[in-house]
């Protein structure tokens, strides 16, 4: 932002014979003129100010152009008082942003800055460009209310600087205003959108950030969302199952399992192992090698074989003794269960088969006994469960659509579950 700035050339205007340096971002406004007062005490100032300015153009030191300069702040504090039109205050505050500059005077630039925006004669290109300088000084200085008045008319900007809606919503969120940070890094976002522009990931990983910080698990979970949806790489959805999983309540053992699902299918799994073995752990936990042995041992074997689990770990050591010796009785066991499922007088054994043939990786067979355990009715208490297996299953089937519309169906605890994986049903879809 600086930079702009800086490279802006230099335009002579001459004004009652006085010729006035004024920077070339001011606007052509041919009506546009400097005072007399102004154009009085300015002359003798632009030579001692060009002076300097070729010392800077020659590159000398930063210290030999810091004591060139500093004699033109008290000039500057003598010749305000002579600052009367639009343009004597563009120019003026020009001054002041340079010597600022030149002098280290961060106070003085920011001064100059505000006497460049209230001259209202900066090119309509330019504004952006100071607002943003002068909301990044307020912000860097934590002088949060500048900062937020400053930057919030930028926000409709699509070509806006990547980090100023960034300072913006860090400025809400340390006024102790996090909402309001949140729905200016959508405004950003919803500006770019709309300029078919892509907003950086560091926005949205920002807003989940400042939305967990304040403790504010709605927003957390919605912000992970909309990280995920734009940027689904095995990362986010990790960070994103994490964080839906921290921000639930009562969230079972049940709910861990279709999390997890959701982690090993998004690739989260096969990350460094650093990232990972906790959710292996927490996997294995909740799959229970007894109920699920056939998956156990999968997620397992899968563990090792990254190196996030070590085969030699007591833990992992009684999954497989438990799990391993079961699978083959199981999986022998599942045509019985289907035949007892279809003539149960309620829903429960279907479910179960259901639950089975999904460990199994048998999604056709799960799907037929989920939608069987819901027609037969009788399992109300685990309904948003069910709703939630039979959307996986057809995900694996590739029926996006149908799971979409059964993921639509869930509510309470699992209301966040199934946002995440109607996002990646979404992404399937479209060959993510």
């Amino acid at each position: 932002m600086a930079a702009a700035l800086a490279a802006a050339p230099v335009a002579v205007v001459a004004t009652l014979g006085i010729a006035v340096a004024a920077p070339a971002m001011a606007k052509d406004a041919p009506k546009a003129t400097n005072s007399a007062e102004f154009s009085k005490v300015a002359g003798p100032f632009q030579k001692s100010f060009n002076d300097v300015l070729a010392k800077k153009t020659a590159k000398v030191s930063d210290a030999e152009l810091k004591a060139a300069a500093e004699p033109l702040v008290p000039q500057l504090a003598t010749i305000e008082a002579g600052v009367k039109s639009p343009l004597d205050r563009l120019i003026f505050g020009d001054w002041q942003r340079q010597v600022g500059g030149w002098t280290g005077d961060t106070a003085l630039t920011a001064k100059g800055l505000q006497n460049m925006l209230d001259s209202g004669q900066l090119q309509p290109n330019m504004v952006g460009t100071v607002s943003a300088m002068l909301g990044q000084m307020a912000f860097t200085g934590k002088d949060y209310p500048t900062a937020i008045k400053t930057l919030s008319p930028l926000m409709s900007d699509p070509k806006v600087d990547d980090a100023v809606p960034q300072m913006l919503a860090e400025s809400y969120a340390s006024s102790g205003q996090p909402k309001q940070g949140l729905d200016a890094l959508k405004a950003a976002i919803a500006a770019r959108k709309a300029a078919n522009l892509p907003a950086p990931e560091e926005w949205y990983s920002r807003g989940n950030r400042i939305a967990y910080s304040a403790k504010l698990p709605a927003e957390s979970t919605e912000w992970a969302i909309l990280l995920v949806q734009a940027y689904p790489t095995p990362l986010n959805w990790l960070g994103a199952a994490q964080l839906v999983r921290n921000s639930a309540t009562n969230f079972t053992g049940q709910e861990e399992l279709d999390i997890s699902r959701l982690m090993d299918q998004a690739g989260s799994l096969k990350l460094d192992p650093k990232y990972v073995e906790r959710e292996y752990i927490a996997y294995l936990q909740a799959v229970d090698a007894r109920r699920y042995p056939g998956e156990a041992v999968r997620i397992a074997q899968q563990g090792i074989s990254t190196g996030a689990l070590k085969a030699s770990d007591t833990f992992v050591k009684d999954v497989m003794t438990q799990a391993g010796p079961r699978v083959a009785a199981d999986k022998a066991s599942l045509p019985g269960l289907a035949k007892e499922a279809a003539t149960a007088p309620s829903g429960k054994v279907a479910a179960a088969a259901g639950d089975t043939y999904l460990s199994y990786a048998d999604p056709a067979k799960a799907e037929e006994m989920y939608t069987l355990a819901l027609s037969k009715g009788g399992v109300d208490a685990d309904k948003d469960r069910i709703l939630t297996r039979l959307a996986i299953a057809q995900i694996d089937e590739g029926k996006y659509p149908d799971a979409k519309a059964n993921l639509a169906k869930v509510g309470g605890t699992r209301t966040g579950i199934a946002r995440l994986w109607a996002i990646y049903a979404d992404q399937k879809s479209a060959g993510k």
